[in-house]
């Protein structure tokens, strides 16, 4: 068995799981890139892949992850090969993607798809959208992310496992290449597995709410942003909103504008007018 997760946390979270119940055992595989932001045009590709490649190596330019685009950390597309070789290699491996009711799985999940047409009846989904779960202190919740369920609570979770439907290998694709093909930068998950697409700078009104009259470093209004919005992304992402914005010359900048902890921002300070003749 092999599991398919598509955040770092997920993975150390369903280790957990598999240690409590030998029936899980199997590798865990993460899907690293963020699908619900960036170009999808002919991302199956090579010149999408190398256009998403340089979007993200723009993105994080003078950043906190600048560079890591060419360190091969990421690498989806190895990663999926070497999946479907092994899936060819043994016709008896079985395929679990765990996804929980967030843009980024489901985005990722829809990016995965097409590479596991060929072994339908032998891929299965765990989708945990609005089911409740119980949480450290015993309470009721529905997780929005796979690494919130508690490791022992995944032995409930194994239970929802479904093959993935032929209607599922032929609409979901199609779904998703209409996403590839709109040219849009923003994914948002509107319920169920509905993406709805947007502008890039999707996110920009919500994070000028967090830029005050007074100095806060860059690290602390996307900080604030992650913890109090309701709808977030990555801190790559926002970093290179905020910057973005700052391009517009209407906030004062202090320091060199390079990582998040590196300079600080405040709103511009109006300056008094000049009175002629004074």
């Amino acid at each position: 068995m092999i599991h398919i997760v598509f955040n770092a946390a997920d993975v150390d979270v369903l280790k957990k799981a598999i240690e409590l119940d030998e029936s899980l055992q199997g590798e865990v595989i993460q899907i690293k890139d963020d699908y619900a932001v960036g170009p999808l045009q002919n991302i199956y590709v090579g010149e999408g892949i190398e256009a998403r490649k340089q979007w993200w190596r723009d993105v994080l330019a003078g950043g906190d992850y600048d560079g890591k685009v060419d360190t091969g950390e990421v690498d989806d597309y190895k990663t999926v090969a070497e999946l479907v070789g092994t899936m060819r290699r043994n016709e008896e491996e079985l395929i679990w993607i765990w996804a929980a009711q967030n843009k980024h799985d489901v985005s990722g999940y829809y990016w995965l798809l097409r590479y596991m047409a060929e072994f339908q009846g032998r891929v299965f989904i765990l989708y945990l959208n609005n089911l409740p779960f119980i949480n450290e202190k015993g309470l009721i919740f529905y997780p929005e992310w796979l690494h919130t369920i508690p490791p022992k609570e995944y032995l409930k979770a194994k239970k929802l496992a479904r093959p993935v439907t032929m209607s599922e290998f032929e609409i979901d694709p199609d779904e998703w290449n209409k996403l590839c093909n709109e040219g849009k930068g923003v994914r948002i998950l509107e319920g169920g597995k509905k993406l709805v697409q947007h502008d890039y700078d999707y996110y920009d009104a919500e994070l000028k709410k967090f830029i005050t009259g007074d100095w806060q470093k860059a690290s602390k209004i996307i900080n604030q942003f992650l913890s109090k919005s309701k709808v977030t992304t990555g801190d790559a992402y926002l970093l290179w909103r905020l910057k973005k914005m700052l391009e517009s010359g209407g906030y004062d900048v202090q320091g060199e504008v390079k990582n998040m902890k590196d300079f600080e921002v405040k709103v511009k300070s109006v300056q008094p007018a000049e009175v002629p003749g004074a």
